[in-house]
């Protein structure tokens, strides 16, 4: 299994550099990954659905669809059709707001029509809303980095948010199984260990200097980062990957599965490949707008 997780993290990682190669060369910015967004956020969600299914639930699925789609769709607007000023940034998140609603809307609209009886009507909404809020929404601050400051520094951000993720994913699983003794969160995911967190923020802050001091050349820009900057902004993005971890697993458990899904040996599916970054973007996007780099 070590060695399929291997292969397969390497191919996965080369698609990665091809995908935002392909991105860099396009116009407008970030056209690759606004798609590649919708069909990621689409297998997200059928995940998330599944994952309701086994533990008895059964709200509007076509909702969470459309509305994950709406959602991520939606910063088409501000990213091509209607491009924001970039000492705006904020108002881009106004479209993936708006589609929120809508689907918020549309799951009250689909439970008037088939309701019967009292009872489960407000629970099927509330999970219409976290389905679309945790894939659409929180997917969402991931393509607006892509754009944020500009083509050449958005690629750096979205590359520094990838990078210091995946590489914190790495340490913790290389350092759990080397070094780890204490149990973090036993009840929720037992395998994920304290010292396997540590490996996760000192790897999260080697990933932040790669991209962000070494990197920003590479992809056509000329910003420089001082050492606290890289150092605060690989600690809060891997620090909000380990969570966005855990609070994957609590979902899972909750709903009795081990795994998102299985088409991918080793790993799982879709949202156990995605579930660090839907906590971090957002994270980083504040760190960008702060000011810390």
């Amino acid at each position: 299994m070590l060695r399929w997780r291997i292969v397969l993290g390497a191919l996965l990682i080369a698609a990665l550099v091809g995908l935002l190669w392909l991105d860099a060369l396009t116009t407008p910015p970030g056209a690759w990954m606004f798609f590649v967004a919708l069909a990621i956020g689409l297998a997200a969600a059928q995940e998330v659905v599944a994952l309701f299914a086994v533990a008895g639930y059964h709200p509007l699925s076509g909702v969470i669809y459309g509305g994950t789609l709406l959602v991520i769709g939606s910063n088409a607007i501000p990213l091509f059709f209607r491009p924001v000023p970039d000492d705006r940034p904020l108002e881009r998140l106004g479209w993936p707001l708006l589609a929120f609603a809508a689907s918020l809307i549309a799951a009250f609209v689909g439970e008037i029509r088939r309701y019967r009886q009292p009872g489960g009507v407000m629970v099927n909404v509330a999970l219409v809303s976290f389905a679309v809020a945790y894939v659409g929404v929180l997917l969402s601050f991931s393509l607006q980095l892509r754009v944020l400051g500009g083509p050449a520094s958005g690629m750096v951000a979205l590359v520094a948010l990838l990078v210091a993720v995946k590489l914190g994913d790495i340490g913790a699983y290389t350092v759990g199984r080397l070094l780890g003794r204490h149990k973090m969160a036993p009840s929720i995911s037992p395998g994920k260990t304290l010292e396997g967190a540590a490996g996760a923020l000192v790897f999260g802050c080697l990933g932040a200097w790669f991209s962000l001091v070494c990197g920003p050349p590479w992809m056509g820009s000329s910003v420089t980062q001082p050492a606290l900057g890289w150092v605060a902004f690989g600690v809060a993005v891997s620090g909000a990957g380990i969570l966005g971890d855990l609070a994957e697993s609590l979902f899972k458990r909750d709903m009795g599965s081990k795994d998102s899904s299985s088409w991918l040996p080793g790993f799982g599916g879709v949202l156990d490949l995605l579930d660090s970054i839907l906590f971090a973007a957002p994270v980083a996007y504040l760190c960008w707008l702060l000011g810390m780099l």
